[in-house]
């Protein structure tokens, strides 16, 4: 989706703009990068192999509420259980990946008619840009899961688990996964998110910056070339998240200290990489809270209390400016995001 600028337009009518381009993100799309974002000069162009890994794994439920696990082959595991899982390789989509790593966990014959297809992603999990693991809910509508006699490099069999018989786990970090699984099958609490079609060349982080009080909401805005949302490259050296945080830092370096930067989730994400280092990037289009931190230490060290105003701090850097949300719908659904959390969680496991 391509959203038209218009370098002539008054800052009232690029106001509004960037409030329809936030309506787009609520309602899950997204559009293509543009080339003025933070932190790109310490960041390197997303390379499969090279600069970034990508994990795909898929929480599979049937009716009876079992989960779908693939016995391990490799030396290192080999014969633990686990979900089905593996690293996106180059040249494929989140979603092809996923559909390679299912495609190993059944046995098909080319008319059995096998397909799966992904239900909605349930989390993502982050140890900066090197490593990005994608959690989905996902269903299989063909074929039949493997068996020992189909035994390979890649698993040794599939099995059903009721989550009460003793199964040696490769990893007990998925009980986290199917718990999230259960709980998202059973009452959904953000909308469906699959991955846009969209290339990126960086991981970036473009952000609904928003500051609230108890009625208005405020968001920060980039002013040239004309007003539009920031993004900010992710540096290996910290979580994706901490995006976010360069953002606030180059804005208002004086209240940095004083206020929490909070990723709260993913409105949406986009991906192509089809194109080896030129599309492995990521762009998460994300909803980031900017709170006063109510507890602040003098020179000396000693706790005081911060006053609170009701109004966002005030930007350092002329090239950010606050925006007060005009348009009441889109006030309203943006805090009640904020309030149900309602939004596909990303969780950084620095």
């Amino acid at each position: 989706m391509n959203v038209p600028t218009d370098m002539e337009d008054t800052e009232a009518e690029q106001c509004q703009r960037v409030e329809e381009q936030v309506e787009i993100l609520l309602g899950g799309q997204g559009w293509e990068v543009e080339r003025y974002y933070v932190g790109l000069e310490q960041s390197k162009p997303a390379a499969l192999r090279k600069t970034v890994t990508y994990i795909i794994c898929a929480v599979i439920l049937n009716d009876k509420e079992e989960v779908l696990m693939v016995q391990e082959a490799k030396p290192d595991c080999y014969k633990l259980w686990y979900l089905p899982a593996g690293r996106v390789e180059v040249g494929e989509s989140l979603e092809e990946a996923l559909r390679r790593e299912l495609y190993s966990c059944l046995q098909v014959k080319e008319e059995a008619g096998f397909d799966c297809e992904p239900i909605s992603l349930l989390l993502i999990q982050e140890q900066g840009p090197q490593w990005i693991r994608f959690v989905f809910l996902a269903r299989v509508t063909g074929g039949a899961i493997k068996t020992p006699s189909a035994a390979d490099q890649e698993s040794l069999q599939a099995s059903w688990w009721d989550r009460e018989s003793i199964l040696p786990l490769r990893g007990r970090d998925i009980l986290r996964l199917i718990d999230c699984g259960l709980k998202y099958r059973r009452n959904p609490w953000h909308p469906v998110t699959l991955p846009l079609d969209l290339s990126c060349r960086h991981v970036i982080q473009r952000l609904v910056l928003v500051y609230t009080n108890t009625q208005q909401i405020w968001m920060l805005l980039v002013k040239a070339p004309v007003l539009h949302l920031p993004a900010a490259a992710a540096v290996k050296t910290h979580a994706v998240t901490w995006a976010a945080n360069m953002v606030v830092q180059d804005a208002m370096p004086s209240a940095y200290y004083d206020h929490d930067v909070t990723t709260l989730g993913i409105f949406s994400l986009q991906h192509n990489g089809r194109q080896h280092g030129r599309t492995d990037g990521v762009c998460f289009n994300s909803l980031v809270a900017l709170t006063p931190d109510y507890v602040q230490l003098n020179e000396d060290g000693e706790k005081m209390d911060a006053t609170e105003t009701g109004q966002p701090p005030p930007v350092e850097n002329p090239q950010y400016i606050w925006h007060q949300v005009q348009k009441e719908p889109l006030r309203e659904k943006l805090l009640e995001k904020i309030r149900s959390m309602s939004i596909l969680p990303i969780h950084s496991m620095y």
